[in-house]
């Protein structure tokens, strides 16, 4: 039996230093180099899943092909390795205890005490092998969440740590630090680094590499004082600065000869490095001189005084790997639909755009704006795709301007509707009435078929597909025939054909109105663009 590789990625200084993306950007230059690679990720959360947690705070939820509802991370992880990955690479804390507690409960320890140590990071590390052995990696990353010193991550610092002892040559790790340069200042400081690679030194584990972050490269200088007093050689000492694309990080590292180092780490044979797909798709959005401008008419950006774009971050990516697949540079704006409920004059703006997003969410707070949104981009032909709620919406929308059913409306925000264009499903209602929502959604893949001579069809140019769900409500069968006779297309149905998911208007009446019940922005890729995005981009780019 073969040695499993394992290189733990932690953050020092602060939270947001871009874990995920290196996490990743390892992924990817190891993968080049031929090793088959896997990745996890660990959130220290009591939450069992992503699913409860709020957009503006956390982030986005992405949701995988088996319906497991993890951190944005994972998305980054799919992207950037262009696989699909399943619930075993993504743990919580309340996931873990809620395992040892149902063991025991169930007599798996045989009478032991239970106790937080060991049995928590030993079932930590069990979760991490599963992942190794079911992926058959030759190299697992595993992402601890949060920041060296922080409570909450303590458990899984010590699960790395026990690794580190069973495989002495397997297991590597590496610290992402941000280095602040202060601006009355004007000089990059080491000293939060140095701090935090102590704080990591008091649980047992001292880092192989350090992930210098900061807004510039890194100097002589400073690699100097961080080889010194953090215990590493210089050339350990990767520097990582602000840049333009997420997508430029591996080539990056690989300017640093990362993939060397850790191999050599690892007691790995070098393989030739081949990154010259990646490198083109960099140098393809690089060299792209044609904007086009699009809109994400949303309701989680807002957190205090900043935008946090986080919540949508997988519809910003699968726009750009669209924009890139057609030559052009997107310029994304984040449009607060409770804008155009106080100020619907506001909605003229909308016509600067080259096209319009409409993503996903939940409950009634703005989507009086979405609609509003969705009318006047249908009435001024302005390119439209609308992603699960969206869909929803502008189903609601057509029914009250079109079908003229001015109460048309969904039954998640208005129970009492005499128009609930928008239900749940009869076999859902029960598990709502007992408030047992983990049960209503719909989560994760689910086939589709096409109808042929749509505009669905000829992007994906098949008839079946499979893309992911997460969503309760679905287009009420009961309205169906009356919304086909108005002049909406069902060019997307589930295989009984009682669900819709995809409706578009026709080409002769509007240029690209289309939207989905899914959500296709979670299987988009940097060189493997989603065709509905590519075909929304080349429409709004002949706008």
């Amino acid at each position: 039996m073969k040695n499993r590789k394992y290189i733990f990625v932690v953050g020092g200084v602060m939270s947001g230093v871009g874990k995920g993306i290196t996490t990743s950007s390892i992924g990817t230059i190891l993968k080049a180099r031929g090793f088959k690679v896997t990745a996890l990720k660990i959130d220290p959360y009591i939450n069992v899943d992503a699913g409860t947690m709020n957009p503006t705070e956390h982030g986005e939820v992405f949701v995988l092909d088996d319906g497991d509802e993890t951190d944005q991370d994972m998305g980054n992880y799919e992207r950037f390795l262009n696989v699909s990955l399943t619930r075993d690479n993504y743990m919580t804390t309340g996931r873990v205890y809620e395992t040892v507690i149902h063991n025991e409960r169930n007599l798996k320890y045989g009478g032991k005490c239970v106790e937080v140590v060991p049995h928590i990071p030993l079932e930590v590390i069990h979760r991490i092998k599963k992942a190794s052995e079911k992926a058959k990696s030759d190299v697992t990353i595993i992402e601890i969440g949060g920041t060296v010193g922080e409570y909450q991550n303590i458990l899984f610092l010590e699960a790395a740590r026990m690794m580190k002892i069973k495989h002495q040559e397997d297991t590597l790790f590496v610290m992402v630090s941000y280095l602040p340069v202060p601006s009355k200042v004007g000089e990059m400081k080491t000293k939060p680094t140095q701090y935090a690679v102590r704080t990591l030194n008091g649980t047992g584990i001292q880092p192989d590499i350090i992930i210098a972050r900061s807004e510039n490269f890194i100097d002589q200088k400073r690699k100097e004082k961080i080889a010194m007093f953090c215990n590493i050689p210089e050339k350990y000492v990767i520097s990582a600065p602000d840049i333009d694309s997420i997508y430029e990080v591996p080539l990056n590292f690989e300017h640093d000869e990362l993939s060397k180092l850790i191999l050599k780490k690892l007691n790995l044979k070098y393989k030739k490095s081949n990154l010259n797909e990646w490198g083109k798709f960099v140098e393809n959005f690089k060299s792209s001189r044609t904007e086009v401008k699009i809109g994400i008419v949303g309701k989680y950006f807002g957190t205090g005084d900043f935008i946090l774009s986080d919540a949508y971050i997988s519809v910003i990516e699968a726009i750009k790997h669209a924009a890139y697949k057609n030559g052009s540079r997107p310029k994304i704006d984040w449009i607060n639909s409770e804008t155009f409920e106080k100020n619907p004059e506001k909605l003229e703006d909308l016509k600067s755009y080259d096209g319009i997003v409409i993503p996903g969410g939940f409950g009634g707070r703005g989507i009086e704006g979405k609609i509003k949104t969705i009318q006047f981009i249908r009435e001024n032909k302005i390119p439209f795709l609308g992603l699960c709620y969206g869909m929803q919406l502008a189903v609601i929308e057509f029914a009250r301007n079109v079908l003229n059913l001015k109460d048309a409306h969904t039954t998640e925000v208005e129970r009492e509707t005499k128009n609930p264009v928008i239900d749940i499903m009869p076999e859902q209602k029960k598990n709502l009435e007992d408030q047992n929502f983990g049960s209503t959604m719909r989560l994760g893949a689910y086939p589709a078929i096409l109808t042929k001579g749509t505009l669905a069809f000829r992007a994906y140019g098949k008839n079946r597909i499979s893309e992911r769900h997460r969503h309760r409500w679905e287009v009420n069968p009961e309205y169906i025939k009356k919304l086909e006779k108005g002049g909406i297309i069902f060019s997307g149905k589930s295989p009984n054909r009682k669900l819709m998911e995809i409706i578009e208007l026709p080409t002769e009446t509007h240029p690209f109105f289309l939207a989905t019940q899914f959500h296709p922005e979670f299987k988009s890729r940097p060189i493997n663009a989603h065709p509905l995005f590519v075909e929304f981009i080349r429409a709004s780019l002949q706008k």
